[in-house]
């Protein structure tokens, strides 16, 4: 047990899977107490049972209020506090903007960006000095790219929400940041990474020349909800390989061709 978070009790939104699960992991391994919180609930519980350390499963639906904050609520309850707040919810439904269905955009940014306003404000509501919130932006919140309108701009006004609630929670300790991966190989990207044109040009656009793994921005979720990150908030953390000095590969042109 490495320690790192002792004593601290996270709430992992998105934790049945992707990069929810592998951090939630990690978090359990340094010491934290998790609350496995996924619109999965029978995934989120088979994810507890691989746990050694105190862990419970919820079932939440971030696009709906009420659920978040009985969730926040829930675990206030069950372990008395709450220090870390990861969310990892998210979807895209691609689509050119004259093409776009309105229903597909609102789902994106009801559960991109919606949902994170809510995750924010219910966690910040039970946090106290020293809490971490931590959500999951994209390399898309910096970077275009066509067919994404939904997701980049749900994305962006992720990073611009974090930025203001690290000005609103300063006052009261609180420190609230986000993450910015590029190409992670989670169950979400697999119809990207499976076209091997687009699994070629993604890795052009990357100096580091290869995808990331959860494991990879599970490093950096641990070092945000730790003490070692104790003055740093209001910062949107680009772990992606370098992807955000190049440009976004054009996927819907690869998928079209």
């Amino acid at each position: 047990m490495g320690g790192q978070v002792e004593g601290k009790t996270a709430v992992v939104i998105g934790g049945a899977s992707g990069i929810g699960w592998a951090s939630a992991r990690l978090l359990a391994q340094e010491g934290a107490r998790v609350v496995i919180a996924d619109i999965d609930a029978a995934g989120a519980q088979l994810r507890v049972d691989e746990l050694a350390t105190p862990a419970t499963a919820r079932r939440v639906d971030v696009t709906d209020e009420g659920s978040v904050q009985s969730l926040f609520e829930a675990a206030v309850s069950e372990f008395g506090s709450v220090e870390i707040m990861l969310n990892c919810a998210g979807i895209n439904r691609p689509g050119y903007i004259t093409e776009l269905g309105a229903s597909d955009w609102k789902q994106t940014l009801d559960l991109c960006l919606t949902g994170s306003f809510f995750a924010i404000k219910h966690a910040g509501r039970v946090m106290g000095r020293g809490s971490s919130v931590i959500s999951i932006a994209s390399l898309n919140a910096r970077q275009p790219a066509a067919g994404f309108a939904g997701y980049c701009a749900a994305k962006a006004g992720l990073a611009m929400l974090t930025e203001v609630a690290a000005l609103e929670f300063g006052e009261s300790g609180i420190r609230v940041n986000a993450i910015s991966p590029g190409l992670v190989e989670t169950p979400l990207v697999t119809p990207l990474t499976s076209v091997p044109a687009i699994q070629s040009d993604f890795t052009d656009n990357t100096p580091l020349r290869r995808n990331g793994t959860p494991e990879d921005i599970a490093r950096a979720v641990l070092y945000l909800g730790s003490d070692a990150s104790s003055w740093t908030t209001g910062e949107v953390l680009d772990i992606n390989g370098g992807a955000h000095l190049r440009r976004y590969p054009d996927v819907m042109a690869h998928l079209s061709s």
